[in-house]
């Protein structure tokens, strides 16, 4: 449910994405990652990331204390028992209700940068939807994601990469991904005033040629 933190994130399997395929069908697996009203995170916005090494990664959270990472058995697609739970990125102590979620990770030119959202998505009046996309980078999948500033991701630091303006607000929800040519692209959504905040999807470029990313219309 909304602004709670009872939840779950789940997995299905298929042996094709083919849909023309007669094999192809979803098989639920079950749940992978659970929080309760105790849990200090949120188990929703799943993401996985492969490294450089070939070890598979998956980040959580919404709000509470942030993002985390742990550690995918690749053989079952379930986490890793015995592994390390991360702590990737969060608030800073003075913003209330430590709104962040929505976590990305991606590896390029030898760093991993994670993208997240700050902020509300989803103000009953949109111009005060104030979602925003916040980076930083690390020389390693676990961090710690470092601002351009030097600062920590969680400890509260993170780059804006976009934020809204006078025609559109909330930008965010955002996944970004290394294409097949090795090219950035960074999906999110936002909210057009002129239209009452009619919510449009886009699909962008990411250039990364400076270290950090820039969106590319």
């Amino acid at each position: 449910t909304f602004g709670s933190n009872v939840s779950a994130i789940g997995m299905a399997t298929n042996t094709t994405l083919d849909p023309t395929d007669p094999a192809y069908k979803w098989v639920d697996k079950g749940q992978v990652l659970t929080s309760q009203a105790s849990s200090n995170f949120n188990a929703i916005d799943p993401n996985i990331l492969v490294d450089a090494g070939g070890k598979v990664w998956l980040s959580y959270g919404s709000f509470w204390e942030g993002i985390f990472q742990q550690e995918i058995d690749p053989a079952t697609g379930l986490i890793k028992t015995g592994g390390t739970a991360y702590h990737l990125a969060r608030r800073a102590t003075s913003v209330t209700y430590d709104p962040v979620e929505g976590a990305s990770i991606v590896y390029k030119g030898g760093y991993y940068y994670l993208f997240v959202s700050w902020d509300f998505c989803c103000e009953s009046s949109p111009a005060n939807s104030n979602y925003k996309i916040v980076v930083g980078r690390s020389t390693s999948p676990n961090g710690p994601f470092l601002d351009q500033g030097g600062a920590d991701m969680a400890a509260g630091g993170g780059t804006i990469l976009l934020q809204g303006n006078s025609a559109w607000s909330g930008p965010g929800g955002q996944t970004a991904y290394i294409d097949g040519s090795g090219d950035g692209v960074i999906a999110f959504h936002a909210l057009k005033l002129a239209q009452n905040g009619l919510d449009y999807l886009f699909v962008d470029s990411l250039d990364f040629s400076s270290g950090w990313p820039v969106i590319q219309p």
